[in-house]
Protein backbone atom coordinates (compact mmCIF):
# COMPACT_ATOMS: atom_id res chain seq x y z
CA UNK A 1 0.00 0.00 0.00
CA UNK A 2 1.27 3.36 -0.87
CA UNK A 3 2.44 5.12 2.46
CA UNK A 4 0.12 8.37 2.98
CA UNK A 5 1.37 11.15 4.71
CA UNK A 6 0.22 13.70 7.46
CA UNK A 7 1.73 17.19 6.95
CA UNK A 8 0.77 19.11 10.33
CA UNK A 9 0.38 22.30 11.96
CA UNK A 10 2.96 21.98 15.00
CA UNK A 11 -0.30 22.18 17.26
CA UNK A 12 -2.84 20.63 15.33
CA UNK A 13 -1.75 17.63 13.20
CA UNK A 14 -4.28 17.32 10.75
CA UNK A 15 -4.43 14.95 8.43
CA UNK A 16 -4.70 15.80 4.51
CA UNK A 17 -5.99 12.40 3.53
CA UNK A 18 -8.25 9.96 5.45
CA UNK A 19 -9.50 12.05 8.57
CA UNK A 20 -8.95 28.64 47.63
CA UNK A 21 -10.89 25.78 47.02
CA UNK A 22 -12.60 26.22 50.33
CA UNK A 23 -14.22 29.19 48.34
CA UNK A 24 -16.12 27.08 46.40
CA UNK A 25 -19.74 26.15 47.08
CA UNK A 26 -20.77 24.18 44.01
CA UNK A 27 -20.17 20.68 42.50
CA UNK A 28 -19.10 20.07 38.69
CA UNK A 29 -21.88 18.48 36.96
CA UNK A 30 -19.91 18.42 33.43
CA UNK A 31 -16.83 19.63 31.95
CA UNK A 32 -16.33 20.63 28.04
CA UNK A 33 -13.21 18.79 27.26
CA UNK A 34 -11.55 18.60 23.82
CA UNK A 35 -13.80 15.04 23.03
CA UNK A 36 -16.64 17.29 22.17
CA UNK A 37 -15.67 19.03 19.43
CA UNK A 38 -14.65 17.09 15.56
CA UNK A 39 -10.84 17.31 14.20
CA UNK A 40 -9.82 18.82 18.23
CA UNK A 41 -5.97 18.70 18.03
CA UNK A 42 -4.19 19.81 21.25
CA UNK A 43 -0.74 21.57 21.90
CA UNK A 44 0.94 22.14 24.80
CA UNK A 45 3.44 25.46 24.77
CA UNK A 46 5.81 25.92 27.76
CA UNK A 47 7.75 29.41 27.56
CA UNK A 48 10.14 31.23 29.52
CA UNK A 49 11.89 34.02 27.69
CA UNK A 50 13.22 32.43 24.72
CA UNK A 51 12.92 28.77 25.72
CA UNK A 52 9.94 26.43 24.62
CA UNK A 53 8.76 23.44 24.80
CA UNK A 54 5.87 21.81 22.80
CA UNK A 55 3.90 19.04 23.02
CA UNK A 56 1.79 17.83 20.16
CA UNK A 57 -0.99 15.38 20.43
CA UNK A 58 -2.58 13.41 17.20
CA UNK A 59 -5.60 11.83 16.83
CA UNK A 60 -4.61 9.92 13.45
CA UNK A 61 -6.50 6.86 12.87
CA UNK A 62 -5.82 3.97 10.59
CA UNK A 63 -2.31 1.73 9.84
CA UNK A 64 0.31 3.13 11.51
CA UNK A 65 2.59 2.45 8.92
CA UNK A 66 0.60 5.35 7.16
CA UNK A 67 1.30 7.76 9.58
CA UNK A 68 3.53 10.77 9.16
CA UNK A 69 3.54 14.37 10.03
CA UNK A 70 5.77 17.30 8.67
CA UNK A 71 6.31 20.30 10.94
CA UNK A 72 8.21 23.53 10.48
CA UNK A 73 10.74 24.12 13.26
CA UNK A 74 12.39 27.44 13.85
CA UNK A 75 15.41 26.22 14.53
CA UNK A 76 17.98 23.11 14.36
CA UNK A 77 16.99 20.16 16.90
CA UNK A 78 19.28 17.87 18.41
CA UNK A 79 18.23 14.12 18.94
CA UNK A 80 18.32 15.18 23.14
CA UNK A 81 15.62 17.86 22.07
CA UNK A 82 13.31 15.36 21.34
CA UNK A 83 11.21 13.37 23.72
CA UNK A 84 8.29 10.77 23.12
CA UNK A 85 5.73 11.88 25.87
CA UNK A 86 2.73 10.51 27.67
CA UNK A 87 -1.16 11.51 26.50
CA UNK A 88 -2.58 11.34 29.71
CA UNK A 89 -0.54 14.43 30.79
CA UNK A 90 -2.35 16.09 28.22
CA UNK A 91 -5.78 14.89 29.09
CA UNK A 92 -5.17 15.72 32.97
CA UNK A 93 -4.29 19.58 31.89
CA UNK A 94 -7.34 19.48 29.53
CA UNK A 95 -9.59 18.26 32.44
CA UNK A 96 -7.76 20.97 34.77
CA UNK A 97 -8.77 23.56 32.48
CA UNK A 98 -11.98 23.07 31.22
CA UNK A 99 -14.69 24.98 30.89
CA UNK A 100 -17.34 23.15 32.98
CA UNK A 101 -20.78 23.70 34.58
CA UNK A 102 -21.28 23.88 38.03
CA UNK A 103 -24.95 23.53 40.34
CA UNK A 104 -26.48 25.28 43.52
CA UNK A 105 -29.03 24.66 45.48
CA UNK A 106 -31.24 27.18 47.12
CA UNK A 107 -31.73 26.86 50.64
CA UNK A 108 -35.49 26.88 52.26
CA UNK A 109 -36.60 30.60 51.93
CA UNK A 110 -38.63 30.09 55.57
CA UNK A 111 -35.22 29.40 57.61
CA UNK A 112 -31.85 31.57 57.50
CA UNK A 113 -29.34 28.63 57.33
CA UNK A 114 -26.13 28.66 55.86
CA UNK A 115 -26.37 26.95 52.29
CA UNK A 116 -24.70 24.04 51.92
CA UNK A 117 -23.69 23.32 48.80
CA UNK A 118 -21.55 20.08 47.27
CA UNK A 119 -18.79 20.91 45.24
CA UNK A 120 -19.80 18.39 43.42
CA UNK A 121 8.11 3.88 9.58
CA UNK A 122 9.73 2.19 8.02
CA UNK A 123 12.47 -0.94 7.82
CA UNK A 124 16.09 1.06 8.52
CA UNK A 125 17.86 1.29 4.56
CA UNK A 126 21.21 -0.41 4.14
CA UNK A 127 24.20 2.05 4.04
CA UNK A 128 24.46 2.09 0.42
CA UNK A 129 20.91 3.10 -0.18
CA UNK A 130 21.26 5.39 2.61
CA UNK A 131 24.10 6.90 0.80
CA UNK A 132 22.06 7.20 -2.58
CA UNK A 133 19.11 8.95 -0.78
CA UNK A 134 21.75 11.35 0.96
CA UNK A 135 23.29 11.91 -2.95
CA UNK A 136 19.02 12.64 -3.94
CA UNK A 137 18.47 15.09 -1.43
CA UNK A 138 21.71 17.34 -2.24
CA UNK A 139 20.92 17.30 -5.85
CA UNK A 140 17.22 19.13 -5.12
CA UNK A 141 18.70 21.32 -2.81
CA UNK A 142 17.82 19.19 0.20
CA UNK A 143 19.82 19.19 3.59
CA UNK A 144 19.04 16.21 6.30
CA UNK A 145 20.76 17.92 8.99
CA UNK A 146 20.16 15.24 11.44
CA UNK A 147 18.35 11.77 11.89
CA UNK A 148 17.25 10.01 15.35
CA UNK A 149 15.23 7.35 16.36
CA UNK A 150 13.28 8.65 19.45
CA UNK A 151 10.69 6.26 21.25
CA UNK A 152 8.72 4.67 18.19
CA UNK A 153 9.40 7.40 16.02
CA UNK A 154 11.98 7.72 13.37
CA UNK A 155 12.85 11.90 13.21
CA UNK A 156 14.48 13.74 10.21
CA UNK A 157 15.32 17.43 10.47
CA UNK A 158 15.12 18.87 7.05
CA UNK A 159 16.78 22.29 5.03
CA UNK A 160 16.11 23.20 1.51
CA UNK A 161 17.28 26.10 -0.89
CA UNK A 162 14.11 26.07 -2.23
CA UNK A 163 10.19 25.10 -2.14
CA UNK A 164 10.47 22.86 -5.13
CA UNK A 165 13.43 20.68 -4.25
CA UNK A 166 11.40 19.98 -0.75
CA UNK A 167 8.05 19.02 -2.52
CA UNK A 168 9.76 16.40 -5.09
CA UNK A 169 12.12 14.60 -1.99
CA UNK A 170 9.07 14.25 0.05
CA UNK A 171 6.78 13.08 -2.88
CA UNK A 172 9.80 10.86 -3.94
CA UNK A 173 10.09 9.69 -0.41
CA UNK A 174 6.48 8.90 -0.22
CA UNK A 175 4.66 11.76 1.23
CA UNK A 176 1.69 13.00 -0.48
CA UNK A 177 1.80 16.88 -0.58
CA UNK A 178 -1.44 18.42 -1.61
CA UNK A 179 -1.91 21.39 -3.99
CA UNK A 180 -1.90 24.69 -2.95
CA UNK A 181 1.25 23.77 -0.20
CA UNK A 182 4.25 25.31 -2.49
CA UNK A 183 3.53 29.12 -1.58
CA UNK A 184 2.92 28.22 2.44
CA UNK A 185 6.21 25.82 2.05
CA UNK A 186 8.64 28.55 0.02
CA UNK A 187 7.17 31.39 2.86
CA UNK A 188 8.63 28.96 5.69
CA UNK A 189 11.82 28.39 3.72
CA UNK A 190 12.42 32.00 3.58
CA UNK A 191 12.27 32.02 7.29
CA UNK A 192 14.93 30.14 7.77
CA UNK A 193 12.82 27.45 9.29
CA UNK A 194 13.38 23.75 9.14
CA UNK A 195 11.21 20.81 9.07
CA UNK A 196 10.49 18.25 11.52
CA UNK A 197 9.60 14.84 9.52
CA UNK A 198 8.24 12.05 12.27
CA UNK A 199 7.24 8.46 10.73
CA UNK A 200 6.09 5.61 12.85
CA UNK A 201 8.84 2.63 13.16
CA UNK A 202 6.76 -0.17 13.77
CA UNK A 203 9.03 -2.67 15.25
CA UNK A 204 10.09 -0.02 18.09
CA UNK A 205 7.06 0.56 18.68
CA UNK A 206 6.84 -3.52 19.05
CA UNK A 207 9.19 -3.15 21.52
CA UNK A 208 7.89 -0.93 23.45
CA UNK A 209 4.57 -2.63 23.53
CA UNK A 210 2.33 0.66 22.90
CA UNK A 211 -0.41 0.69 20.57
CA UNK A 212 -1.20 3.82 20.31
CA UNK A 213 0.81 6.77 19.21
CA UNK A 214 2.24 8.96 22.00
CA UNK A 215 2.85 12.65 21.54
CA UNK A 216 6.15 13.85 20.39
CA UNK A 217 7.81 16.74 22.47
CA UNK A 218 10.46 19.37 21.50
CA UNK A 219 12.67 21.84 23.45
CA UNK A 220 14.13 24.64 21.28
CA UNK A 221 15.39 28.55 21.78
CA UNK A 222 13.88 30.56 19.59
CA UNK A 223 12.68 34.56 19.92
CA UNK A 224 9.82 33.34 17.65
CA UNK A 225 6.79 32.69 19.68
CA UNK A 226 4.49 31.24 17.41
CA UNK A 227 2.42 27.89 16.05
CA UNK A 228 2.58 27.32 12.11
CA UNK A 229 -0.90 26.22 11.42
CA UNK A 230 -1.19 26.90 7.72
CA UNK A 231 0.08 23.90 5.85
CA UNK A 232 -2.41 22.08 7.93
CA UNK A 233 -5.23 24.13 6.29
CA UNK A 234 -3.88 23.45 2.41
CA UNK A 235 -5.94 20.69 1.83
CA UNK A 236 -8.29 20.79 5.03
CA UNK A 237 -12.04 19.42 4.80
CA UNK A 238 -13.52 22.13 6.56
CA UNK A 239 -12.78 24.32 9.63
CA UNK A 240 -10.47 22.60 12.17
CA UNK A 241 -10.32 22.95 16.16
CA UNK A 242 -7.36 23.99 17.87
CA UNK A 243 -7.07 23.76 21.88
CA UNK A 244 -3.24 25.54 22.88
CA UNK A 245 -2.59 25.16 26.93
CA UNK A 246 0.57 27.53 27.68
CA UNK A 247 2.30 27.42 30.80
CA UNK A 248 4.55 30.37 31.09
CA UNK A 249 6.24 31.88 34.43
CA UNK A 250 4.32 35.61 34.52
CA UNK A 251 1.29 36.16 33.06
CA UNK A 252 -1.79 34.99 30.42
CA UNK A 253 -0.93 34.36 26.70
CA UNK A 254 -2.38 35.99 23.91
CA UNK A 255 -2.21 36.07 19.97
CA UNK A 256 0.02 39.53 18.72
CA UNK A 257 -1.80 38.87 15.23
CA UNK A 258 -5.49 37.92 16.12
CA UNK A 259 -8.01 39.30 18.75
CA UNK A 260 -8.23 37.05 21.93
CA UNK A 261 -11.02 37.87 23.40
CA UNK A 262 -12.53 35.81 26.50
CA UNK A 263 -15.33 33.73 26.29
CA UNK A 264 -19.10 34.45 28.00
CA UNK A 265 -18.42 33.24 31.53
CA UNK A 266 -20.89 33.05 34.85
CA UNK A 267 -24.21 32.79 34.39
CA UNK A 268 -26.78 31.48 35.53
CA UNK A 269 -28.71 28.76 32.83
CA UNK A 270 -31.67 26.25 33.03
CA UNK A 271 -31.58 23.15 35.25
CA UNK A 272 -31.91 20.80 32.42
CA UNK A 273 -28.80 20.92 30.76
CA UNK A 274 -27.70 18.51 33.75
CA UNK A 275 -29.29 15.86 31.56
CA UNK A 276 -26.92 13.20 29.70
CA UNK A 277 -25.59 15.17 26.73
CA UNK A 278 -27.03 18.69 27.17
CA UNK A 279 -23.96 20.26 28.33
CA UNK A 280 -22.27 19.01 25.00
CA UNK A 281 -24.90 20.45 22.86
CA UNK A 282 -24.80 23.58 24.94
CA UNK A 283 -21.14 24.19 24.65
CA UNK A 284 -20.53 23.17 20.95
CA UNK A 285 -23.25 25.88 20.23
CA UNK A 286 -22.60 28.25 22.31
CA UNK A 287 -18.80 28.04 21.06
CA UNK A 288 -20.07 28.28 17.41
CA UNK A 289 -22.32 31.27 17.80
CA UNK A 290 -19.67 33.35 19.61
CA UNK A 291 -17.19 32.16 16.62
CA UNK A 292 -19.75 33.55 14.36
CA UNK A 293 -20.61 36.52 16.15
CA UNK A 294 -16.93 37.61 16.22
CA UNK A 295 -16.70 36.87 12.37
CA UNK A 296 -14.69 33.38 12.46
CA UNK A 297 -11.87 35.64 13.27
CA UNK A 298 -10.96 35.77 17.07
CA UNK A 299 -9.02 32.97 19.75
CA UNK A 300 -10.70 32.38 22.94
CA UNK A 301 -9.49 32.78 26.68
CA UNK A 302 -11.63 29.56 28.22
CA UNK A 303 -9.04 29.48 31.11
CA UNK A 304 -6.40 31.57 32.69
CA UNK A 305 -5.21 30.97 36.18
CA UNK A 306 -2.07 30.98 38.48
CA UNK A 307 -1.93 27.00 39.08
CA UNK A 308 -0.38 27.31 42.39
CA UNK A 309 -4.06 27.44 43.22
CA UNK A 310 -7.57 27.33 41.75
CA UNK A 311 -11.16 27.73 42.40
CA UNK A 312 -12.45 25.62 41.77
CA UNK A 313 -10.67 22.73 40.42
CA UNK A 314 -12.20 21.03 37.79
CA UNK A 315 -9.58 17.93 38.18
CA UNK A 316 -6.80 17.58 40.85
CA UNK A 317 -3.89 20.19 39.81
CA UNK A 318 -1.19 18.65 38.63
CA UNK A 319 2.06 17.70 40.70
CA UNK A 320 5.19 19.21 40.23
CA UNK A 321 6.26 16.13 38.21
CA UNK A 322 3.83 16.43 35.61
CA UNK A 323 4.37 19.59 35.07
CA UNK A 324 8.15 18.85 34.63
CA UNK A 325 7.41 16.26 32.02
CA UNK A 326 5.45 18.99 30.29
CA UNK A 327 8.07 20.65 30.05
CA UNK A 328 8.28 23.27 33.49
CA UNK A 329 12.29 23.31 32.95
CA UNK A 330 12.06 25.59 36.14
CA UNK A 331 10.36 23.14 38.37
CA UNK A 332 12.80 20.51 40.44
CA UNK A 333 11.15 17.66 41.89
CA UNK A 334 10.26 17.60 45.30
CA UNK A 335 9.22 21.24 45.59
CA UNK A 336 6.21 23.37 45.96
CA UNK A 337 4.32 24.00 43.19
CA UNK A 338 6.35 25.60 40.67
CA UNK A 339 5.23 29.40 39.87
CA UNK A 340 2.92 28.62 36.58
CA UNK A 341 0.42 30.38 34.72
CA UNK A 342 -1.62 28.97 32.52
CA UNK A 343 -3.23 29.80 29.64
CA UNK A 344 -6.18 27.75 27.85
CA UNK A 345 -7.00 29.05 24.56
CA UNK A 346 -9.22 27.49 21.88
CA UNK A 347 -9.49 28.56 17.98
CA UNK A 348 -11.46 27.23 15.14
CA UNK A 349 -9.76 28.22 12.13
CA UNK A 350 -9.35 28.29 8.70
CA UNK A 351 -7.44 29.05 5.59
CA UNK A 352 -10.06 32.15 4.81
CA UNK A 353 -10.27 33.40 8.42
CA UNK A 354 -6.45 32.43 9.56
CA UNK A 355 -4.11 33.06 6.95
CA UNK A 356 -1.14 33.46 8.75
CA UNK A 357 0.54 31.65 11.69
CA UNK A 358 -0.55 32.01 15.29
CA UNK A 359 1.81 34.13 16.98
CA UNK A 360 1.85 34.62 20.70
CA UNK A 361 2.92 36.84 23.55
CA UNK A 362 3.13 36.21 27.04
CA UNK A 363 1.34 39.06 28.87
CA UNK A 364 2.10 40.48 33.17
CA UNK A 365 -1.71 40.10 33.28
CA UNK A 366 -2.32 37.85 36.20
CA UNK A 367 -5.93 38.01 36.26
CA UNK A 368 -7.81 34.56 37.19
CA UNK A 369 -10.47 33.38 34.16
CA UNK A 370 -12.37 30.45 33.45
CA UNK A 371 -15.68 29.46 31.18
CA UNK A 372 -17.92 28.45 34.83
CA UNK A 373 -21.75 27.93 33.69
CA UNK A 374 -24.24 28.11 36.98
CA UNK A 375 -26.89 25.96 37.57
CA UNK A 376 -29.69 26.77 40.52
CA UNK A 377 -32.06 24.45 41.66
CA UNK A 378 -35.41 25.32 42.91
CA UNK A 379 -36.19 24.84 46.65
CA UNK A 380 -38.22 22.33 46.86
CA UNK A 381 -39.78 22.39 50.00
CA UNK A 382 -43.85 23.07 51.09
CA UNK A 383 -43.36 26.00 53.12
CA UNK A 384 -46.04 28.26 53.40
CA UNK A 385 -44.43 31.47 55.00
CA UNK A 386 -44.70 34.95 53.78
CA UNK A 387 -41.20 34.20 52.09
CA UNK A 388 -41.84 31.31 50.54
CA UNK A 389 -44.79 32.65 49.09
CA UNK A 390 -42.63 35.24 47.49
CA UNK A 391 -40.01 33.07 46.46
CA UNK A 392 -42.39 30.76 44.50
CA UNK A 393 -43.76 33.69 42.47
CA UNK A 394 -39.61 34.60 41.80
CA UNK A 395 -39.33 31.41 40.00
CA UNK A 396 -40.84 31.44 36.53
CA UNK A 397 -39.38 34.58 36.20
CA UNK A 398 -35.98 33.40 37.26
CA UNK A 399 -36.54 30.46 34.60
CA UNK A 400 -37.13 32.78 31.78
CA UNK A 401 -34.37 34.60 32.32
CA UNK A 402 -32.39 31.71 32.13
CA UNK A 403 -33.94 30.72 28.94
CA UNK A 404 -33.05 34.38 27.31
CA UNK A 405 -29.45 33.88 28.46
CA UNK A 406 -29.33 30.00 27.01
CA UNK A 407 -31.10 31.14 23.87
CA UNK A 408 -28.65 34.53 23.61
CA UNK A 409 -25.58 32.46 23.82
CA UNK A 410 -26.27 29.47 21.48
CA UNK A 411 -29.23 31.19 18.90
CA UNK A 412 -31.27 28.65 19.46
CA UNK A 413 -35.12 28.37 19.32
CA UNK A 414 -36.54 30.61 22.55
CA UNK A 415 -39.58 28.67 22.62
CA UNK A 416 -37.94 25.05 22.71
CA UNK A 417 -35.94 26.15 25.49
CA UNK A 418 -38.76 27.34 27.35
CA UNK A 419 -40.62 24.13 27.02
CA UNK A 420 -37.81 22.53 27.85
CA UNK A 421 -37.13 25.00 31.14
CA UNK A 422 -40.73 24.14 32.26
CA UNK A 423 -42.64 27.45 31.21
CA UNK A 424 -44.59 26.07 28.16
CA UNK A 425 -44.44 28.19 25.71
CA UNK A 426 -43.45 31.19 27.67
CA UNK A 427 -45.33 33.97 29.18
CA UNK A 428 -48.18 35.41 26.84
CA UNK A 429 -48.25 38.62 25.30
CA UNK A 430 -49.44 41.59 27.70
CA UNK A 431 -53.12 42.55 26.42
CA UNK A 432 -53.08 46.25 24.45
CA UNK A 433 -54.01 49.42 26.45
CA UNK A 434 -57.60 48.71 25.30
CA UNK A 435 -58.64 45.21 25.81
CA UNK A 436 -59.78 45.63 29.01
CA UNK A 437 -61.35 49.07 28.82
CA UNK A 438 -64.98 47.93 28.70
CA UNK A 439 -64.92 44.40 30.35
CA UNK A 440 -67.17 44.34 32.87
Amino acid sequence: MKRLAFVAVAAAIVAWSAPTVLGFCGFYVSTADTKIFNKASQVVLVRDGDRTVMTMTNDFKGELKEFAVVIPVPTFLKREQIHVGEKSLVDHLDAYSAPRLVEYFDADPCRITMMREMAVPLAAPSAATAQDALSRARSLGVTIDAQYTVGEYDILILSAQQSSGLETWLRENGYKIPAGASPVIASYLKQNMRFFVAKVNLSEQAKLGFSYLRPLQVAYESPKFMLPIRLGMVNADGAQELFVYALTRNGRVETTNYRTVKLPTGMDLPVYLKEKGEFAKFYTAMFGHQVAQQENRPVFVEYAWDMRWCDPCAADPLSTRELRQLGVFWSEEGSTAPEVFMTRLHVRYDKAHFPEDLVFQETADKTNFQGRYVLRHPYLGSDTCAAAASYNRSLAERREQESQRLASLTGWDLAQIRRKNGLGEGPAAPAAWWEKLWKK
